[in-house]
């Protein structure tokens, strides 16, 4: 007798994934799936590309527990620096790889398969960026992840331009570094203070703007990723350190209004980090004169009026451009949106030439 072993199909993996983790998952969990857009069907795919990372990092996962004391101890010592500390859950959960941490209203919520991996993960089927992160990480550094996040939830929202955010970033960085006592040894922190001063001076063009896509969350797109964050701790430790009241001077990272544009401007000039007085105008109009711009469209010829059977659209901008592309589809939305795609970018006689279908 010939006995044919069937194997679960995707539809049944997802079922279980979705009755014994999902459906049993805490308060944390859910708020973590919300927050990131993790479902059952996402950690299948996972595992089934993955194998030999999630193999790797169960040890680390269950290892976990055991740093409880020590952040508890971290707490206690940042109540000490902060009086005004209100508490705060902080949840442990396995996500879908796209956070180590996070938070919602007064929960932490830590990503364990991120936050808990290290230079012996086998990160081999990953991308470039987890491979980087994981290469710097410890298992004491989920201590100062959780302090982090927790300063997180005690700060105001963050504003809309790239340097609040910067410095909302940064400035948990920071408030962890001088709680734990530990230095910061993030890919992005180890990156930053070797080259300080050449990142000093291209944050200082684009601090002004509201485009952060070659600082923040861009992991997946570019080799040094994060490198705000690093500028906002830099700030934030140079206001530190020029403070005679520390005391006070933690508390007004913490609570620095990142709506408030004045307000950030003002932190950042009394952080002295930078010797002269910044004139935001003059920066901001700078960085606009920096971006790059279409000089030419090759097919419809600056024509105000385009072909409707035109199947290709090719257009020259300023400067070289990267992979990255973002398309907006209008008032009707992507079902009336006469593109369907991008062919890619080209280099021509020093432009950068992209085409689309």
């Amino acid at each position: 007798m010939i006995v044919q072993r069937l194997l679960p199909t995707h539809s049944f993996k997802r079922s279980i994934i979705q009755e014994l983790y999902v459906d049993k998952g805490s308060v944390g969990l859910k708020a973590f799936m919300e927050a990131r857009d993790y479902d059952a069907a996402l950690w299948v795919e996972l595992i089934n590309k993955y194998p030999k990372f999630w193999t790797s990092i169960r040890k680390n996962n269950l290892q976990a527990k055991k740093q409880a004391k020590a952040i508890e101890v971290s707490l206690n010592r940042f109540r000490k620096l902060y009086p005004e500390m209100r508490p705060a859950k902080i949840y442990f959960t396995v996500g879908g790889l796209r956070s180590g941490g996070t938070i919602t209203d007064d929960m932490v919520l830590v990503g364990a398969e991120i936050a808990t991996a290290d230079q012996a993960t086998d990160a081999t089927e990953l991308s470039d960026w987890l491979r980087n992160v994981f290469k710097n990480q410890h298992s004491t550094n989920l201590i100062g992840l959780n302090v982090d996040e927790y300063v997180h939830t005690q700060q105001k929202s963050n504003g809309s331009t790239f340097l609040a955010k910067s410095i909302g970033e940064g400035s948990a960085d920071f408030i962890s570094e001088l709680v734990t006592g530990k230095i910061n040894r993030s890919a992005y922190t180890v990156y930053g203070r070797q080259h300080e001063a050449q990142l000093k001076e291209s944050f200082k063009i684009d601090m002004f703007s509201t485009e952060m896509s070659n600082w923040l969350y861009n992991g997946s797109s570019v080799t040094h990723a994060d490198l705000g964050y690093f500028m906002g701790y830099a700030i934030c430790k140079s206001y530190y350190n020029n403070q005679s009241n520390k005391k006070k001077a933690v508390k007004d990272i913490i609570e620095l209004n990142y709506q408030d544009a004045a307000q950030v401007e003002k932190f950042l000039t009394a952080s002295k980090y930078y010797a002269e007085l910044l004139n935001p105008t003059e920066l901001l109009k700078k960085f606009e004169e920096l971006q790059p711009f279409v000089k030419l469209s090759l097919d419809i010829n600056l024509k105000t009026e385009v072909d409707t059977t035109l199947t290709e659209l090719t257009l020259n901008f300023s400067q070289p451009m990267g992979p990255g592309k973002s398309i907006s589809f209008g008032e009707g939305g992507k079902a009336h949106f006469p593109i369907t795609g991008v062919i890619g970018f080209l280099r021509i006689e020093k432009l950068s030439t992209s085409s689309f279908l």
